[in-house]
């Protein structure tokens, strides 16, 4: 699929089994590195893989192409079909009301992730976060400390690696939104908003240090300890012009009370709120049931029909009834009882592998339960993709110490784009060891490099 970055691949792994120093100064420095920079994750280490991910111009400039034209693709639905996509990606009613509201700039969804398996010939597309794609201030720093190993420096003697540059891009397109919003604050200050409690917490505090280091002054904070006062949100008497929001609609909606001055400030448009509220349709996984839709196909253009057909799985919700599915009709609920090996099913809003059924890994008896549940509830059935496992060399940790064993496995390569402003910049790669590559379902994640030969 990627011959240069086999190529590159083959090199590196060849170095770290026939180097025994730099296999030894691997093992006893990997995790003391990344406890050094703070790349943590609910307290566990990140990541404990050896080797970045490598990706050749021409692959990455391919995937660039196939996600715009997905990206477009799904901009258009939103267009055709304005609030009917709020029925047929299953929006409630109070997610409603503030997907209504106005943000002051035209994208429902500046910041975007599109999430992708490796597969044996392609990528697979199978989710869209439209709402708070986590993960980035992660692969800068990540590509940051592999650049620093000495196996990858001993690497670049022979090709030549760069990485991306996702933190530019974030605050690009966060100071972007605010300029359209009508911001005039030359330096806006940046509140990155989510709950104390969460397992990112520590990304957020890279992403504020990247912000203040090119000049926006930023705070992290508790969307539940914010004031509204005479048109102006604060945080402990520090203003905030710009919200970037890591956390979801339906996390702000659960303690609602709680977090009014924000949604008081959103519907009074005193502060940029980015991604807006109305990213959420966008972020429903049944988007893609619209996407797939026979129906809908006739609004795209043929690079765009070309890139869903090939790059997106069949999807739909999870309902009594028939439906098309490659132009065939059929009864959904008895199709997906009689495919359990081909399908997965998904809560149509959720994260971190929560209420996920795969068909292949249950019995049928467990399948027709799944069923049940999802027809009862809010879901999507999904065609199965078919993962690619790649070599990786991990470091396994001894107990109670920053010290490790190396060793080689196979692992599922999830490769999530970074789509900002409709354009690609670097990826989210989590490597898992079963079929969700989930990093809150235990799944680790690794920078993605540009590899290219030296001359």
């Amino acid at each position: 699929m990627d011959s240069i970055s086999d190529r590159a691949v083959a090199d590196y792994h060849a170095l770290v089994r026939d180097d025994e120093a730099l296999a030894q100064e691997l093992e006893e420095r990997f995790f003391a590195r990344m406890r050094e920079r703070d790349l943590t994750f609910g307290g566990r280490m990140l990541c404990s893989f050896a080797r970045p991910n490598l990706v050749s111009p021409a692959v990455y400039g391919q995937i660039g192409d196939v996600c715009r034209g997905i990206f477009r693709a799904i901009e258009k639905v939103e267009a055709a079909l304005g609030t009917e996509l709020w029925d047929r990606v299953d929006m409630r009613p109070e997610e409603r009301e503030l997907a209504g509201l106005d943000s002051g700039y035209r994208r429902s969804s500046p910041l975007a992730r599109l999430d992708s398996f490796v597969t044996p010939s392609s990528y697979q597309y199978v989710e869209l976060n439209a709402e708070t794609p986590a993960g980035s201030s992660y692969a800068d720093r990540l590509a940051e400390v592999f650049l620093e190993m000495p196996v990858v420096r001993r690497f670049q003697e022979r090709w030549r690696l760069r990485p991306f540059h996702t933190g530019r891009r974030l605050l690009a397109t966060l100071i972007g939104c605010y300029r359209e919003a009508q911001g005039q604050e030359e330096h806006p200050a940046i509140a990155v908003v989510d709950y104390d409690d969460v397992p990112t917490r520590v990304e957020h505090h890279m992403a504020r240090e990247y912000f203040e280091s090119q000049g926006y002054p930023t705070l992290v904070c508790d969307p539940r300890h914010l004031a509204y006062e005479r048109g102006r949100l604060s945080h402990e008497g520090s203003r905030i012009d710009i919200v970037y929001k890591r956390l979801l609609v339906n996390e702000l909606l659960e303690r609602r009370d709680e977090v009014r001055p924000l949604l008081d400030a959103a519907r009074e448009r005193a502060v940029v709120i980015v991604n807006p509220f109305r990213c959420k349709p966008l972020h429903k996984k049944a988007i893609f049931a619209v996407l797939t839709d026979d129906a809908m196909q006739g609004l795209f253009s043929g690079d765009e029909r070309s890139a869903i057909r090939a790059h997106v799985p069949w999807t739909r919700r999870v309902t009594e009834g028939r439906a098309t599915r490659h132009g065939e009709e059929v009864d959904l609920p008895a199709f997906v009882l009689a495919h359990r090996e081909r399908l997965v099913m998904k809560p149509n809003d959720e994260y971190g592998g929560k209420g996920v059924f795969i068909g292949w890994e249950m019995t049928d008896a467990e399948w027709a339960r799944a069923l049940a549940e999802a027809l009862a509830s809010s879901y999507v059935v999904q065609e199965r993709v078919d993962v690619l496992r790649q070599e990786f060399p991990e470091i396994i940790a001894d107990e109670g110490s920053d010290r490790g064993r190396l060793r080689f496995g196979e692992f599922v390569v999830d490769l999530d784009p970074y789509v900002f402003g409709g354009e690609v910049e670097g990826f989210l790669t989590r490597l898992s060891a079963t079929s969700l590559a989930n990093v809150t379902s235990g799944a680790g994640q690794v920078p993605s490099l540009l590899v290219e030969p030296r001359p």
